[in-house]
C-alpha cells in the first residue's frame, strides 16, 4: 500500500513545472521581513538622521559598527542635534543581520533595506563607510553640510508631523 501511496505522488508532481528561477534573468520579489544591506536615512530637510549617539554599536552583538562622533555648528549642520556621525562605519563580514542596530537607533537613522546583491573582493570592500550607506538628499533639498540661521535646531529630532 506505502508503494502505491509513493507512485501516486510521484504521478502527480511528475508533469508540474520547474520551480527554479533564472536569475539574474527573473528576480523574486523580497520577502517584506527580509533584512539585508543598511542604508542611513535622511530627513525631508536634507539632514540626517544619525545622530552619533552610537546606540547601534553599543548593541551590535557581532562588533560590526563603529560610530565617531563630531560637534555640529550652525555654519556645518549635519544633522539636527548637537553632534552628528562624523564616521559611520559597518564591517559586513562581521555582521549578522540581526536587526538590533536598528531597533536601537532612537532616530531611526539606520534601516535594514532590501538590497541583498552583496559581493566583495578583497577584506577592504566589506568595510562600508557612510558614504556608501547614506541616501541621496530628497529633490529639491540641499546635501549636508547646510548652513543654518543660530538656534534653529535645538533638539535631536525636529518637530515633523510624521518623523518615519
Amino acid at each position: 500500500m506505502s508503494i502505491l501511496k509513493g507512485l501516486a505522488t510521484v504521478i502527480k508532481h511528475a508533469f508540474d513545472g520547474p520551480v527554479t528561477i533564472s536569475y539574474p534573468e527573473i528576480e523574486r520579489p523580497v520577502r517584506e521581513r527580509f533584512k539585508g544591506r543598511h542604508a542611513l536615512k535622511r530627513y525631508d530637510n536634507g539632514l540626517e538622521k544619525c545622530i552619533g549617539c552610537a546606540l547601534c554599536a553599543a548593541a551590535c552583538p557581532a562588533d560590526a559598527i563603529w560610530v565617531e562622533a563630531a560637534e555640529n555648528t550652525d555654519d556645518e549642520r549635519y544633522s539636527p542635534g548637537e553632534r552628528y556621525a562624523k564616521t559611520y562605519e559597518i564591517n559586513m563580514l562581521r555582521c549578522i543581520f540581526c536587526g538590533y542596530c536598528e531597533d536601537a537607533c532612537p532616530t531611526q537613522a539606520i534601516v535594514l533595506e532590501h538590497e541583498y546583491r552583496l559581493s566583495f573582493t578583497d577584506r577592504r570592500d566589506a568595510i562600508y563607510t557612510k558614504d556608501m550607506m547614506i541616501d541621496p538628499p530628497p529633490p529639491g533639498q540641499p546635501d549636508t553640510p547646510q548652513q543654518v540661521e543660530p538656534g534653529k535646531y535645538d533638539r535631536s529630532i525636529p518637530d515633523m508631523e510624521n518623523p518615519k
